[in-house]
């Protein structure tokens, strides 16, 4: 059983920056599978954000890439997220996510794993 515990989100105002982490916990081969950030806004549905698989090889939204970014710590189990010039439509709950393998999606429904969440508010 994979244990996703996210922390970092803050409310904030637009163009600010925030890094959210994510220990991960319960199955020492998360190295091997993909993992993902995903965020969901009120009355909107869940959406992918940004994923890396276990060679590192990242791949973001188009409404986020350039601005945030997907890294790990492999030694510290520790998944992030560093998110720049933030803006107004970034609020959102912000959920890390493991797939079952190396496989990377930007969907929900393939996620294995899911944290409970951290928030991020964006101001104007």
């Amino acid at each position: 059983q994979v244990q996703l515990v996210e922390s970092g989100g803050e409310s904030v105002q637009a163009g600010g920056s925030l890094r959210l982490s994510c220990a991960q916990s319960g199955y020492t081969s998360n190295q091997d599978r993909c993992m993902a950030w995903f965020r969901q806004a009120p009355g909107k549905e869940r959406e992918g954000v940004a994923t890396i698989d276990s060679h590192g090889t990242t791949f973001y939204a188009s409404s986020v890439k350039g601005r945030f970014t997907i890294s790990k710590d492999n030694a510290k189990n520790t998944l992030y997220l560093q998110m720049n010039n933030l803006k107004p439509e970034d609020t959102a709950l912000y959920y890390c996510a493991a797939f079952g393998d190396n496989l990377c999606f930007l969907m929900a429904r393939m996620v294995r794993y899911w944290g409970q969440g951290t928030q991020v508010s964006v101001s104007s």
